[in-house]
């Protein structure tokens, strides 16, 4: 097999150290020599690894992608004149049975000389910053819809039915009328007169729901908890607004996107910080979907297909990707709406969400690319596509609920 790089290293990386196998190939590769050093994890010993890198001359570092453990090692050497390459641990495994730390540093080193590994996809500091900011708010909101859990089990406890009322116990009303309960007050009939707006429909239901045995030992878990969501609340403020002034360069990028059924300004943030706002990094639409995990697996084997499961993506940008197509397949009289529908009446709710993210992500690079903004097909897209088709089915519909059709076009009616 041809040597692409003569002079390569590989990294293993751990938490305390990382192994360094450079691997120089005289003579083609019958003459190839390993050596291999260990380095710690700490600011100086990558310094030191990164003057040792250059003294060497090689032209690839390959290094896999090892917890969070990577990052000081990659961002204190992504600048030096030699390439680095972060690669996916699955995509590099070692052969059973012999894997130790320097083993796999001189498994890397080979696998890069030789041009076997493809580097996996590492955003500049500005995305990697906003990246930092949106994963943290994005798992705020979770701990908080979670404290919010924790407080309806409390409430459950007491005899407290709040959240089978009110479809929100964190809304104007639910928040007051816990207020009330902490402080004291017991009379349900008092507690629900504390309803706003569309709730106050259901004052009688709520003073039979608000009635229970909510005591000292509640009140004083359920001001716990509430102090609790009120933080991570006003964490989420403060991350949000330096959001803001973070994504400013990608403001187009954002303004573009958010123009797409089901994508708020905080799914766009979440996509822009982990696409990296650039679809230059992705040679078609197809790559994008590919790599965002949104494309049917490939799993063949004797001509048979066993599994098209879509591969592992990005939990963050998954997880936005799927509000964003489900929102969007509930727009009324959308293309998204008319798909998901389609696709759902055959193969499912789930397959049909995947579907429609697949669809939100070609528009994302086609609109990105092109700086152009979303234009939608229409609810009657399919039917335009294929009208005879449509005309069959509705025809073939009448005739099975027992009525004989015959079809006259309008012009020859008028």
């Amino acid at each position: 097999m041809d040597v692409v790089h003569n002079r390569c290293a590989g990294i293993d990386i751990s938490k305390r150290d990382a192994k360094v196998c450079v691997r120089i190939a005289t003579n083609g590769d019958k003459k190839a020599e390993s050596k291999v050093t260990t380095f710690g994890s700490v600011t100086n010993q990558i310094l030191s690894l990164r003057d040792y890198l250059i003294q060497q001359n090689v032209t690839l570092v390959v290094m896999e992608a090892t917890s969070d453990y990577w990052k000081p090692f990659y961002f204190m050497l992504e600048d030096c004149p030699f390439e680095i390459m972060l690669v996916n641990p699955r995509h590099v495994k070692n052969l059973p049975g012999r894997k130790t730390d320097v083993s796999d540093a001189t498994w890397l080193a080979q696998l890069g000389a030789h041009g076997l590994v493809r580097g996996s996809f590492v955003p500049p500091e500005p995305i990697r910053e906003l990246r930092d900011l949106t994963r943290t708010r994005t798992t705020l909101v979770r701990e908080r819809a979670r404290e919010y859990q924790r407080l309806e089990k409390l409430l459950e406890d007491a005899g407290i039915k709040l959240s089978s009322v009110a479809s929100d116990i964190s809304g104007v009303s639910g928040r007051a009328m816990l207020e009330a309960l902490i402080k004291g007050e017991s009379d349900p009939a008092v507690l629900a007169q504390l309803a706003k707006k569309r709730l106050r429909s259901k004052i009688p239901e709520l003073t039979e729901a608000l009635t229970g045995r909510f005591k000292k030992h509640h009140a004083f878990l359920a001001q716990i908890h509430l102090d609790i969501i009120d933080n991570h609340t006003n964490a989420i403020d403060e991350i949000t607004k330096q959001i803001e002034v973070v994504i400013k360069p990608f403001r187009e990028v954002k303004e573009l996107i958010t123009t797409i059924p089901g994508i708020s300004e905080t799914v766009a943030d979440v996509i822009i910080a982990e696409t990296g706002g650039d679809m230059t990094k992705f040679k078609t639409a197809g790559h994008l979907a590919s790599w965002a995990g949104t494309c049917p697996g490939s799993n063949e084997s004797a001509g048979r297909i066993k599994s098209t499961k879509t591969r592992p993506g990005n939990p963050y940008l998954k997880g936005a990707l799927g509000i964003a197509a489900l929102s969007a397949s509930r727009t009324n009289n959308s293309y998204y709406s008319a798909k998901y529908r389609r696709i759902a009446a055959r193969r499912g709710p789930i397959k049909a969400v995947v579907a429609i993210e697949h669809s939100i992500l070609i528009a994302i690079w086609h609109m990105v690319t092109n700086k152009m903004s979303y234009n939608d097909l229409g609810a009657d897209y399919f039917t335009r596509m294929n009208p005879d088709k449509s005309k069959n089915r509705a025809i073939n519909q009448l005739k099975q609920l027992g009525f004989d059709v015959s079809l006259t076009p309008i012009e020859q009616a008028g």
